[in-house]
């Protein structure tokens, strides 16, 4: 059960097209929030936030590290304050979605769409202590992805309001996470169907609206493991949404253990043996460090497919270069502002930059004609590097050799190679397909690399944060030594290529 979202599908548990939503993404701050259905009554918003004084917070961070390293089976159970120093805004805070809505302002900007915020030292954090043994599983309210942008096994997390990110078919049940923002929420129909050829039903998303009851599913492997736990560990979170609210006290009445740690307070305080007024990325911080366990980097892959065809009229050849993304025409490239195709070898041939999804090519050489096509691609804001290059060479007398290497592998050693040499822009391909007048290849990119640094929280927004506002939650909250920005790849349930 491994593999990389960016061309998953996984067994399990009217509308705008693809290409219009990318557009539209770049200029919304959060697309969820704007999708919502109106409700009046949303609970208690824009309560005042709470700091413990620095000597009671260090207590504290020292105590959680303990009840940490004590917990035989510990579950966490995460709301959308583990993802604001993404540049995410949560509900409730004083520059809360929820909050700015009801004085009126609506939804908060960003400077960079939906789906170019990275996982945070939080979600990252939480990615090594599942590794190190110590996480037995996660609980989310929140459908940003940034759980399985980070890494974190699919099989150990339960996303109680969907993922903004995820298509599933309502038939065979397969999931298909995508590293664009699905056009709808409510659990309704989205422009693209199953790939099973045996099924090919429309997909769905699935992203809550109010009215939507929680998936059985999630909903029933939360609550079992908030039973089984002896510790729920709640982060950003409000506790005011039910029924999620109310699965960490489950363990309690089984003998277990809730600690809480939010900036404000939560109607479960009463309850937990740990409250913890402090920001979520700190106080891991620092529990990371009492238990000597390192944060990992965050490295981002990204996905496009080329399809080269060309058809013989008498001594010329008209040949056709699309670029893709490997979900098909109807998935946008959200990484890819631009591509520029040249020819190094051939002086006679004009270079041309590609600026309309879905990219494509169209030209007519001689049929003995044999070249060099350079394609640099113009990354989008948020993401770690300006561009990188693929060089094909052409020769439509000779068919290339068809292969496909390991996925897994090869990712891997992408991955290490960019954190070793900490740059991003490393590329590899995956697999071509060469047929005698058609060739399809896919390549993958490393966009992004983030290193967090728990030594030291004190210091600015991290190059590539995404949000202008000013909110006391966005800001100083996680020195992140970039060598890269924003991005995502991770592992699922039951995953296939």
């Amino acid at each position: 059960r491994t593999g990389d979202l960016h061309s998953i599908r996984l067994p399990r548990r009217k509308t705008a097209t693809g290409l219009e939503n990318l557009k539209k993404s770049r200029k919304m701050s959060l697309g969820y929030a704007e999708k919502l259905s109106y409700r009046e009554d949303v609970g208690t918003v824009g309560m005042p936030e709470k700091f413990d004084s620095p000597k009671l917070l260090q207590g504290k961070i020292e105590e959680l590290a303990v009840m940490v390293q004590k917990s035989k089976h510990l579950v966490v159970f995460t709301g959308a304050g583990i993802s604001t120093s993404s540049g995410i805004p949560d509900f409730r805070g004083p520059k809360g979605v929820w909050t700015l809505q009801r004085a009126g302002k609506g939804v908060p900007d960003a400077s960079l769409p939906f789906h170019r915020a990275a996982p945070t030292l939080t979600h990252m954090a939480l990615v090594e202590l599942e590794r190190a043994g110590l996480l037995k599983f996660v609980i989310s309210q929140n459908v940003d992805s940034l759980h399985l942008r980070s890494g974190f096994p699919r099989e150990k997390l339960a996303e109680l309001h969907g993922n903004s990110f995820k298509e599933v078919c309502p038939c065979c049940k397969t999931e298909y996470l995508r590293d664009f923002e699905i056009e709808t929420i409510g659990l309704k129909d989205t422009p693209r169907r199953c790939a099973d050829k045996n099924c090919g039903a429309r997909l769905k998303d699935t992203v809550l609206d109010w009215e939507d009851a929680l998936p059985p599913e999630e909903m029933n492997s939360a609550e079992e493991q908030c039973r089984t736990a002896d510790l729920v560990l709640c982060l950003g979170t409000s506790l005011q949404i039910t029924p999620a609210c109310n699965m960490p006290l489950l363990s309690i009445k089984n003998g277990g253990k809730v600690a809480i740690v939010n900036l404000q307070a939560t109607p479960k305080d009463k309850k937990a043996s740990l409250v913890i007024h402090g920001l979520v990325d700190k106080v891991i911080a620092g529990v990371m460090c009492i238990l000597s366990l390192r944060i990992p980097p965050y490295i981002r892959t990204d996905f496009i497919q080329l399809l080269l065809r060309h058809t013989v009229k008498k001594k010329c050849v008209r040949w056709t270069l699309r670029v893709t993304s490997v979900h098909g025409m109807r998935a946008p490239l959200s990484f890819l502002r631009s591509i520029e195709v040249s020819f190094p070898d051939r002086s006679d041939m004009k270079p041309v930059v590609l600026m309309e999804q879905p990219f494509s090519l169209q030209r007519e050489t001689s049929m003995t004609s044999i070249f060099s096509m350079l394609l640099t691609l113009k990354f989008s804001d948020g993401c770690g590097c300006s561009s990188s290059s693929i060089e094909c060479h052409v020769n439509f007398q000779k068919q290339k050799e068809s292969f496909v290497r390991d996925r897994s592998l090869v990712l891997q050693e992408l991955k290490c190679t960019a954190e070793r040499q900490s740059r991003a822009g490393q590329q590899s391909i995956l697999e071509r397909e060469s047929l005698p007048r058609a060739e399809t290849s896919i390549h993958a990119f490393v966009t992004n690399i983030i290193r967090y640094d728990a030594e030291d929280l004190k210091v600015a927004d991290p190059k590539g944060s995404w949000m202008n506002s000013g909110s006391s939650t966005s800001s100083n909250l996680a020195k992140r030594l970039v060598e890269g920005a924003s991005g995502y790849s991770a592992s699922t349930k039951k995953l296939k290529c």
